[in-house]
């Protein structure tokens, strides 16, 4: 029984999903959107808002518990120097989820997953 886990499995070991949740997450902020399964877009989403809302303080004990995700250097840079101070008067949803429909070869239902505009 699964009573009181949060999250979806994703068919995948702890290890493994979040090694898969910090890979979206660095591409994600390299590219500011990406393509993926809906289940996957939805796990994604809590754990990338968590990081932008860290990359929004600016210092160095965000910016060290931010790096254990993000492996990515260039990543993390950007991160703390674009997108952290474009959502400096946002107060959450930082992302949009935006869905396409079922893949062809599997039916996995497919989503994209990008930053929203920091200026509303």
């Amino acid at each position: 029984m699964r009573h009181r886990r949060r999250g979806r499995q994703l068919s995948r070991t702890r290890s493994h999903k979040q090694a898969t949740l910090r890979n979206m997450a660095t591409s994600l902020f390299r590219h500011e959107r990406i393509r993926t399964t809906e289940a996957k877009a939805k796990e994604l989403r809590p754990f990338a808002e968590r990081l932008i809302t860290m990359s929004r303080r600016g210092d160095l004990s965000s910016r060290r518990r931010v790096s254990r995700h993000v492996a990515d250097r260039e990543v993390l840079t950007k991160l703390f120097e674009e997108i952290g101070p474009r959502y400096r008067d946002r107060q959450g949803g930082y992302t949009r989820i935006l869905k396409l429909g079922a893949r062809r070869g599997d039916g996995a239902e497919l989503a994209v997953i990008e930053l929203v505009d920091g200026e509303s």
